[in-house]
């Protein structure tokens, strides 16, 4: 049976901001007859309007957690060097299965939308679900994104070489989800999936592409292990996450000729040093063995390694470690200032001094919600630099 609990809360949402504009807009009609000017009119009205969302976001990350997701809509410009100018709007929810137990990390669901100058929209829902007791847990996340971007090709050697750069517009849909059971304080395990469609068209220059197909549908079946003792999941103060994932592509699953699986291990450490300051390390490397396609090589940039176009860098296997501090600073905003070093290779024999990729930034923190951030980020690195803006943290 669906739950339509989320859309009922939504609706909820929506009527009461419609509400509170209808509300402030009101013209109240006095018992005794007065002169009223319009510029004080429209001035009364534009300071109900703004006090009203000045109240409604000031409040919303005070609210106790529910059974019921307590959604909250954001939206608002961003300029990435991937997609240009766009606007993107975010409805995140935060909710728990056992509201009266205070230790149960809150589950948590986000449903996105996008749309920038070039070319680029994308629509997607994202989440984690935690069972009463942390018995169990489930992760996805479904994914659209259609736009126009820059493929370098494969390999540290053909990342590095700007001449290679080649334009193509990406479509791609991918569904990624996995299932836990705990099996001893912290520790899950549990089966996990992922499907999707890629497809790189209008390409200007093939040579890049060594040969391989530009389009593919690849279906993963494997398993996910987690030791995580973070305080929460999208904001973590303390603890540690200790996760492998193993995913298989075998050709019995449609996958043509290009059978491959891949091994993701990530170590992230939260460390509170002193009031209001949080230091995050995160170490993460990911292999890939077999015939792996374009599509499903790691590489650096996006929420690892921030300072580098996404997708530039890209082989077999990538390595990055990244220490960042995070600092509240007053009331709901903080700062974030990261370093960290990252490279791609097909061996480690490969790896050399001159083939790492180094990085720092510094970002500005607002958290609309409790233990939800809206983060903007600038990344610089070796001859490149990157703009980001999006939700929670990278890591």
């Amino acid at each position: 049976m669906r739950n339509f609990a989320p859309m009922l809360s939504f609706r909820h949402i929506i009527v009461s901001l419609l509400s509170i504009f209808i509300l402030s807009n009101s013209t109240v009609v006095a018992s005794e007859p007065h002169t009223v000017s319009v510029d004080s009119v429209s001035q009364s009205k534009r300071k109900g309007i703004i006090r009203s969302l000045i109240d409604y976001f000031d409040k919303s990350n005070k609210k106790d957690l529910t059974t019921k997701p307590d959604f909250t809509p954001l939206g608002g410009p961003h300029f990435s060097s991937e997609k240009g100018l766009g606007l993107g709007l975010v409805i995140a929810g935060d909710y728990s299965t056992c509201p009266s137990d205070s230790t149960l990390p809150a589950s948590n669901i986000s449903l996105k939308g996008d749309i920038a100058t070039k070319g680029y929209y994308s629509v997607g829902i994202t989440g984690a679900h935690i069972f009463p007791s942390n018995s169990r847990r489930i992760n996805y996340d479904l994914d659209f994104q259609s736009f126009a971007t820059y493929f370098w090709g494969i390999g540290y050697d053909w990342g590095n070489d700007n001449g290679n750069k080649t334009k193509y517009n990406l479509f791609d849909l991918t569904l990624s989800a996995d299932y836990e059971w705990r099996l001893a304080p912290g520790l899950y395990l549990g089966p996990a999936i992922e499907i999707s469609y890629t497809n790189a068209h209008n390409i200007t220059d093939y040579t890049p592409w060594q040969g391989q197909k530009t389009h593919y549908i690849i279906t993963s079946i494997g398993a996910r292990l987690q030791y995580d003792l973070r305080d929460n999941l999208t904001f973590p103060h303390r603890g540690v996450l200790l996760e492998l994932i193993q995913l298989f592509s075998p050709q019995l699953l449609g996958n043509g000729n290009r059978a491959f699986f891949s091994t993701e291990v990530a170590y992230n450490l939260y460390t509170p040093i002193w009031k209001g300051a949080v230091l995050a390390t995160r170490l993460h490397a990911k292999w890939t063995f077999g015939h792996t396609p374009w599509s499903k090589l790691p590489f650096l940039g996006g929420n690892s390694m921030r300072a580098y176009y996404e997708g530039r860098y890209r082989d077999k296997c990538a390595t990055d470690l990244t220490v960042e501090l995070r600092q509240h600073v007053y009331r709901r905003s903080g700062i974030a200032i990261w370093s960290g070093v990252g490279t791609v290779y097909r061996h480690l024999s490969d790896i050399a001094w001159k083939r790492l990729l180094p990085e720092f930034g510094v970002g500005y923190r607002w958290e609309f919600k409790k233990n939800s951030n809206v983060r903007i980020d600038v990344g610089f690195g070796k001859h490149s630099s990157g703009f980001m803006f999006g939700l929670n943290e990278s890591f």
